[in-house]
């Protein structure tokens, strides 16, 4: 049994795309990379659940 929810989930999700595309609005690439980076981080200790982030891995990958 997963604990990963990979239906969709999110309240207000256009509201959340439009809010992170803005985020990245005028940053350069290694800019948005890194604040990519820091938000996945944010998120991971959020979840802090170690099973549910190799599952999330592994279900981002090819």
């Amino acid at each position: 049994m997963t604990d990963l929810i990979l239906t969709p989930n999110i309240d207000g999700v256009d509201d959340f795309y439009a809010e992170l595309l803005a985020a990245h609005e005028g940053l350069e690439k290694d800019e948005s990379d890194a604040l990519n980076a820091r938000l996945i981080l944010v998120l991971a200790n959020h979840i802090g659940k170690r099973s549910v982030l190799s599952e999330a891995i592994k279900a981002a990958g090819y």
